[in-house]
């Protein structure tokens, strides 16, 4: 089989690159032949530092958010709120949420959304975490709010979880809120800008509305 490059060291670095979200073949090859061009030391540098980013970040035991430590920085910092946990679908949504400095709380990241098309279904997300952490005796939580996208599967996920949590604690658990719909319906969290998305925080209200 011929092939596509006289280089079989090309060839492996254009099929690596392209197994990034949104890069293909051809832009995997200009970045390729871009980091041939640069100083072996800046190539070596790149490659060091996603190595090191690999095996060390790790995920917080509390959240699931990206830490280096067991317990990542806002989990471990006394002076959030720790009665009001702010769930996400993922990493990318924390950091959204943090860029309005609207909301002081917690965060519990899902990992996804519940997606039947996708074959992702409750088990695969943590939900049973998020239950567990808001019902368990002694639990400091008295507000959840479900900072879910808008979309067909946002909204899925975010019922099973209002349900799951009435269900665990069907009297004195905590309040459930979501955000106000100043977020377009249909729409992606992480590309709603900040005012917006502080807005929709600060007037949040009880899923059951």
């Amino acid at each position: 089989m011929e092939r596509e490059f006289q280089s079989t060291l090309l060839e492996t670095a254009v099929t690596e690159l392209s197994r990034l979200p949104g890069v293909g073949r051809k832009t995997a090859l200009r970045l390729a032949l871009y980091l041939l061009r640069r100083d072996e030391r800046e190539a070596t540098a790149l490659g060091q530092s996603i190595i090191d980013m690999r095996r060390g970040i790790r995920y917080c035991r509390v959240c699931h958010n990206i830490s280096e430590t067991d317990l990542c920085p806002v989990c471990a910092d006394p002076a959030r709120d720790a009665s009001t946990v702010c769930v996400v679908e993922n990493v990318k949504d924390v950091l959204s949420v943090e860029r309005t400095t609207r909301f002081h709380g917690l965060y519990h990241v899902l990992g996804g959304l519940i997606s039947p098309i996708d074959g992702i279904g409750p088990d695969a997300l943590e939900i049973d975490s998020l239950v567990e952490r808001c019902t368990a005796s002694g639990t400091v939580v008295r507000e959840v709010i479900l900072a879910l996208s808008p979309t067909m599967e946002g909204d899925t996920t975010a019922y099973y979880i209002y349900r799951k949590l009435r269900a665990a604690a069907p009297a004195g658990g905590p309040v459930v809120s979501r955000l106000a719909r100043g977020v377009a319906v249909g729409g992606e969290l992480e590309y709603t800008d900040e005012l917006t998305l502080g807005r929709s925080i600060d007037d949040r209200r009880p899923f059951d509305q």
